[in-house]
């Protein structure tokens, strides 16, 4: 039985959309008063534009039930059943909507808690697909998928807390102090949501480096197939410097960059990078 794989927009997988044939259900952008659509018709660049003009930080919303059912109906017509995927149900509400979506489909629908966002998303996504081309059946993906979810490290360090302070997620005091001292707080997912870590101090192009080093040193035994650099449109020297780090201190077959989407754009700002990639128990 064919398996069609499918996902939510923030999973930021970028060119491999459609290289691995991946159904994508776009999350919704507000900018004011005008609703878009996730990588479809906004992108990263009119975040920026829209928060530097209004000073206002963009509304972004999950698909309703009915998106999600005439998705499923749509993506249907590839394949005999969908493996789909959200985003950290803990992070929006796109995953129960999905979820109450999918009952009215005779278990034809798998929806599974990615308990990760952006590219940590989609390294599970990406999973899904190799063990779809092998052959094996649904269950055994979910079941597979379900096992491998504990075990995705989502990280990343914000240039600044603009975003965040906007966001409502650090307070002015915070954002102000880590502009004068030049502080960058390790944001990772623990069990599906943020949480801050270590604080960096100094230039990006700079501190990046320790992070990679760090994540080595957290993360000895991991799956060499792939990781992932995404990052909010950060500067080219800061994105080098993260592949040639990650190159010296890891082994992995491929390093894929992607950029992120306006979705997660919109919560942590530009100039954002994160490693990320499975690990071993």
């Amino acid at each position: 039985m064919a398996i069609r794989i499918t996902s939510d927009s923030t999973c930021d997988l970028n060119h491999l959309v459609e290289e691995r044939n991946v159904g994508i259900l776009a999350l919704q952008v507000n900018l004011g008063a005008n609703a878009y659509r996730d990588g479809v018709d906004i992108m990263p660049e009119d975040i920026f534009a829209y928060v530097a003009k209004t000073n206002e930080l963009p509304k972004t919303s999950a698909p309703s039930i009915g998106d999600y059912e005439d998705f499923f109906k749509e993506q249907l017509a590839f394949g005999d059943e969908i493996i789909h995927f959200n985003i950290s149900s803990k992070s929006s509400g796109s995953h129960n909507f999905a979820k109450q979506a999918a009952e009215g489909f005779g278990g034809k629908v798998h929806v599974i808690d990615s308990k990760a966002l952006s590219s940590g998303q989609g390294l599970l996504v990406l999973k899904a697909c190799d063990l779809r081309d092998e052959g094996k059946s649904a269950d055994e993906i979910v079941a597979a998928i379900e096992e491998l979810r504990e075990r995705v490290n989502t990280s990343f360090v914000p240039d600044n807390l603009d975003y965040l302070h906007k966001g409502g997620r650090v307070s002015g005091m915070v954002k102000t102090v880590a502009a004068m001292f030049k502080i960058h707080p390790l944001i990772y997912m623990e069990d599906g949501q943020l949480i801050p870590g270590k604080k960096y101090k100094g230039k990006m192009s700079f501190l990046i480096k320790q992070y990679v080093n760090d994540l080595k040193e957290m993360y000895p035994n991991y799956d060499k197939s792939r990781c992932f650099i995404t990052h909010s449109s950060a500067d080219r020297e800061l994105v080098e410097a993260a592949r040639a780090q990650v190159q010296e201190v890891f082994k992995f077959d491929e390093i894929i960059e992607t950029v992120a989407g306006s979705i997660i754009t919109s919560h942590c700002g530009k100039g954002t990078l994160g490693v990320l990639f499975v690990y071993e128990k």
